[in-house]
Parts: C-alpha cells; sequence; structure tokens
C-alpha cells in the first residue's frame, strides 16, 4: 500500500488503531479439560474465545473472531509473509505455535499434565506454577550472551519458541515433544552479488523509502509519531524519511548528564535540520538508578545490556504524547555496522584470543564480552557443579554452524550478518525493544526489520558494507540523498551510558544492597563478594575497566529480575562488603587490598 492509498484509508485505519487501543498480550491452552475458569482468573479483563471442536481457549484484549490470534508489535493489520510477529493457531486435532525470523514478539508455553498453555508474556504463566525453578543452564547462558536464548527460559518449567519457527502438537502426541519446522528465510547469500555501485546505491533507496511506505501507509497523517533518535545513522535516516512520508514526527532523545556520554548535539541537529521538535529526557544516574525495578517488570525475562533502563525512560516519556514510537534498529545488523566489525577485528582474528585450540564457534562466544570464560571466577561450587557439562555453543550452531552456512554464506562477512541478525537481534535488541514499549503502551515499528530490505542485503558483496574503517559504506552513500554529510559520515560510537562513572557515584550504596553477599550466598548461584572483586580489579584489569559497564549491569538487572518478576523476598543483608562505606574509603580500602598482595 503506498502513501496515497494509505491517506485515503485514514478514517478506517484511525478507527482501527483506536479499537485496539494500548497493545496487549494473549495467552491460552489446549489439550485436555476445560480450564477457561483459570484462564478468566489469569486475566479477568481480557476477551476470552473458547473451541468447541476440542479443549481450547484463548484470551486477548482484542476481540478474537478466528482460531488464532496474531500479535503484531508495530500494530499493523497489513499482510505479510506471516501471520504475525507471534501467533497460536487452534485446529480439531493440532496447535500450531510461531514467530517470525525477526523476533520482535515473543512467544512462551509450558505443559501441565495433558495441556499446552501459552502466552506472549512469561508472567501470565507464572501463577500457574506452584514453585517456579529458576534454570542453571539458563544463568550460565544469561551470563555469557547478556539473554537467555531460546528455547530456554529463566524457569525450568517454561520454554519458548525460537524466532523464525513454529511448534506442532498433534492431540494424539501430546505427551511427546512437539514437531518444530524452520519458517522459510532468505538470510542466505545470493549466488550472484551485486557488484555496482550506483546500481546498489538506487535499489536500496528504492528499498528503503518501500520499508518506510509499509510502516506508514495505516496511520492518521493528523497524528504525531514519535522516533527514538540518537543523531547516528539509523534513527536519522528513519527520521528523515518520516518527515519526508509528510507525518508530523516527534524526536526523543536521551541526556546523562554526563558531557562526554552526549551524543545529545548530534540528535539536535538533525532535529533542527528538519526543523521537528526534540524532546531531551533525562537519563541520569538517580533516574537509572530508580528505573532499574521498573524496567526488569517490563521486559519480562533478564536482560543485561546497559541501555535497558535508559531506554524504558525513553519511551516513558514518548508514551505521554504519541501511540507509535519509531527506531533504527537492526540497521546494525544488516549492513555490517559495529555488531559486525568488532566480530572481525577483535573476536575472530583477535590477538588477544588466537585460534590455537579454538573452534569458531568458541570463538564467537568471546565476541559478547560478557563472562565467557570467568565461570571458576563468578559462580558458586554449587552452580559449577551443575553446568559443568553444558556446551554454550549449542545456542549459535543454527545461527553459525559452520557445514551449513558453506552453502547459505560463504562469506565470512555475511555470516557474521546472518548471526548478528539471528542471535543479537532476534533474540536481544528486537525482543526487549518490544516488552519496552509495550509495557509503556506503545507500538513500536523498526523500518530496518524489514524482509525485502533485509533478503536485498545479502546480495551486498564485503566491499560495499565494509570500506577500510567505514562500516555501513552502501547505506551511508544512499543517504546522503536525504541527510546533510555532516550527520551521515560522522563516526559513530554507539550508544553509550556512563554505568561506569554511576557505579562509583549514584549506584554505589545500590551495589552493596542489590548484590549483597548474604543475598548472593543464600542462592548458591554467584560468588558472594563478586560485585567486589570486579570493581576492585581481582577479576582483571579488563574485567574491570573495558567490560565492567554492561557485566556489573548483567547482575543488577538478574537480581532485580528475581525480585519485581518472580516476586522473591531478599535474605537480610550483611555488611562483609566496602559498599556501605563512602566511595572514596571503599575505593582507598581496595588500594590498600592491591599494595598488600603486591609486597607479598
Amino acid at each position: 500500500m503506498n502513501r496515497l492509498s494509505g491517506l485515503f484509508h485514514n478514517d478506517y485505519w484511525r478507527y482501527l488503531m483506536g479499537a485496539i487501543g494500548k497493545p496487549s498480550h494473549f495467552i491460552g491452552y489446549w489439550g485436555d479439560g476445560d480450564c477457561t475458569k483459570t484462564l478468566s482468573r489469569l486475566v479477568p479483563d481480557y476477551c476470552i474465545r473458547q473451541g468447541k471442536l476440542s479443549e481450547w481457549a484463548i484470551a486477548s484484549a482484542s476481540v478474537l473472531t478466528a482460531d488464532r490470534v496474531t500479535l503484531n508489535a508495530c500494530g499493523r493489520f497489513g499482510p505479510t509473509d506471516f501471520p504475525g510477529d507471534a501467533w497460536a493457531a487452534v485446529e480439531a486435532q493440532q496447535l500450531r505455535l510461531g514467530r517470525d525470523p525477526f523476533g520482535r514478539v515473543p512467544l512462551y508455553w509450558m505443559q501441565l499434565r495433558e495441556t499446552i498453555w501459552f502466552s506472549t508474556q512469561m508472567q501470565l504463566l507464572l501463577p500457574l506454577i506452584a514453585s517456579s525453578q529458576i534454570s542453571p543452564i539458563a544463568l550460565h547462558t544469561y551470563a555469557c550472551f547478556s539473554y537467555v536464548p531460546t528455547p530456554l527460559t529463566p524457569i525450568e518449567q517454561i520454554a519458548s519458541v525460537a524466532a523464525g519457527s513454529e511448534m506442532i502438537w498433534e492431540i494424539a502426541d501430546i505427551k511427546d515433544l512437539p514437531k518444530v519446522r524452520s519458517l522459510p528465510s532468505a538470510w542466505q547469500e545470493a549466488p550472484q552479488l551485486l557488484r555496482s555501485e550506483d546500481e546498489a546505491i538506487a535499489q536500496l533507496q528504492r528499498l528503503l523509502q518501500q520499508a518506510i511506505d509499509r510502516q506508514v501507509a495505516d496511520l492518521p497523517i493528523d497524528e504525531p509519531v514519535g522516533v527514538l533518535l540518537s543523531g547516528g545513522i539509523d534513527s536519522s535516516l528513519v527520521t528523515a524519511l518520516l518527515v519526508k512520508a509528510g507525518l508530523q514526527v516527534r524526536a526523543y532523545a536521551l541526556d546523562f548528564g554526563v558531557e562526554a556520554y552526549s551524543e545529545l548535539p548530534y540528535a539536535q541537529q538533525v532535529a533542527d535540520f528538519f526543523q521537528i521538535p526534540l524532546i531531551r529526557v533525562a537519563a541520569t544516574g538517580d533516574a537509572v538508578l530508580r528505573a532499574i525495578g521498573p524496567t526488569a517488570k517490563a521486559l519480562d525475562l533478564p536482560y543485561g545490556d546497559g541501555t535497558t533502563a535508559a531506554l524504558f525512560l525513553l519511551k516513558q516519556a514518548a508514551a505521554q504524547d504519541v501511540r507509535v514510537v519509531f527506531n533504527g534498529e537492526n540497521g546494525d545488523q544488516l549492513f555490517a555496522g559495529w555488531t559486525n566489525k568488532p566480530l572481525i577485528a577483535n573476536g575472530v582474528y583477535s590477538a588477544e584470543h588466537p585460534a590455537g585450540g579454538e573452534t569458531f564457534e568458541q570463538q564467537y562466544l568471546r565476541t559478547f564480552q560478557r563472562f565467557y570464560g570467568y565461570e571458576k571466577q563468578i559462580f558458586s561450587p554449587q552452580m559449577l557443579d551443575r553446568i559443568q557439562s553444558h556446551d554454550l555453543s549449542v545456542y549459535l550452531q543454527d545461527a553459525i554452524d559452520p557445514g551449513c552456512l558453506s552453502k547459505r554464506c560463504p562469506s565470512l562477512l555475511a555470516r557474521l550478518r546472518r548471526a548478528s541478525l539471528m542471535l543479537k537481534g532476534a533474540q536481544n535488541i528486537q525482543p526487549r525493544a518490544t516488552a519496552l514499549a509495550f509495557a509503556c503502551g506503545l507500538w513500536v515499528r523498526s523500518p530496518f526489520c524489514d524482509p525485502d530490505l533485509t533478503d536485498w542485503t545479502f546480495q551486498l558483496p564485503g566491499e560495499l558494507l565494509l570500506q577500510g574503517a567505514c562500516e555501513k559504506y552502501i547505506l551511508k552513500k544512499a543517504s546522503e540523498r536525504w541527510l546533510p554529510p555532516e550527520i551521515v559520515w560522522r563516526e559513530k560510537r554507539g550508544m553509550g551510558v556512563p554505568l561506569k562513572v554511576w557505579y562509583y557515584r549514584e549506584f554505589w550504596a545500590a551495589i552493596g544492597d542489590r548484590l549483597n553477599p548474604n543475598v548472593l550466598r543464600s542462592q548458591n548461584c554467584w560468588q558472594p563478594h563478586l560485585a567486589d572483586s570486579m570493581l576492585s580489579g581481582q577479576l582483571g584489569v579488563t574485567m574491570r575497566d573495558r567490560y565492567i559497564g554492561n557485566n556489573l549491569w548483567l547482575l543488577l538487572m538478574w537480581q532485580a529480575w528475581r525480585t519485581e518478576v518472580l516476586g522473591e523476598i531478599p535474605v537480610k543483608r550483611s555488611l562483609d562488603h566496602v559498599f556501605w562505606l563512602p566511595p572514596a574509603i571503599g575505593q582507598r580500602i581496595w588500594k590498600y587490598r592491591r599494595r598488600l598482595t603486591v609486597d607479598c
């Protein structure tokens, strides 16, 4: 649908957008027995559609008119290659649960006797479990990836559906494991690569406009939309194309209150160029600290990326003005941005981690820059016993298996981009972006999650993606049509949250409270003095100076998730740590301990 036809149907789409209101999850069951009373207790405000040919029911805030329920993160109703971002379909003898390849909406399931329960939010399933058991295997993966990869969840009794797959249960085999089929995706390198730069630029410009047209066709032209603007090439380009499409655009940018980490000047430059308002959202250390609990609740699952609370604040602010917000997510995955470049320069070919004795999968695991390889230093003896035979590389196989990909993606860069889409995009960036938006009552749209655009990028040779030190080269060349050169060609460093600064200031006492040694002892998972070991340098200079930001945040979010989502009541705090002292004194103690170690 083009923009003109979208305007023609404005009244119709305004009715639909008004009818669905804020986004909401769905939950249901299928199997043996009538569980509608239980379902009603779980979601008393949802509409329930109950089956007639078999025992099943689905509940959603939207009116259900068929034996299938779908959820699209963006709120669009137009036809796609898949039923939605996540869906559940019931037939007389069969249940199908599926997700699209971009992974924008998660989907969970569990089995109680001969009934399958499913939902797009894990928290809706938790009341069905008498005693939730945290999975040590899931915790191990979280410490490596900063998210829990499918089909795992942090809860032993609940599993998840992988992005780009459909799980199928037959009523006759309900006690058996479901069948799993991969959905068609063209994320593989084209036999003939597009070598002409001029032709590639022209095709990319057309595809970008088509992607935006599809994303805005249903939006009323007189209703404002939001864009999360960092001033980088991806969000700036989305802003440009939204303005070009004739929408009323309001931009939202983060203000960390720390000048060295601020990208506000770049965001303001873009906003001024397009003459749109820029709303600055305060994300100071105190504001982010207060947001840790609500962010953990909103995310549903633990995510250890340090940007999550700041993005939650950003979406909270946007929700005061708009119902639909756009972002530039997936641009790095598609066009070999900073998420791909380090994989080649510092991961696969890094002198720091030479290939001697390591598999490709092991080298790839190091590129997540979390706790892989530190297990003996961070986990308790009890935890180590539970994970000693656990192979983390199994969660990479579908994405980077060299044997399968030698035919699908012969070049290394294509393999890495595909892996980044499947792992860091579909399992991390996209589902958490949706979760944060939904918690704020927003529909979130990611124009770079476009099937046609994504498939096309696998026609590009490496030299059109990375030219020397310049990443996303072809995207920048195509963007020159809509953006001034100083925006297109400025160096992008990625969103930098000043967590390390805050750990020694605003977060200091909270670390002693949330990562208290007595609390960690009681859980039998982590080393009790892990936070002290990380910040003082006992785990090494790299962990303290380079990785400390996201990795300490990973621990804080895990603890916040246990409190906010599982409802755990922490045990009494102990004082056998330095964080109850002023930061300056605590750091002096660390220096004194280091001197004693050297003298010995």
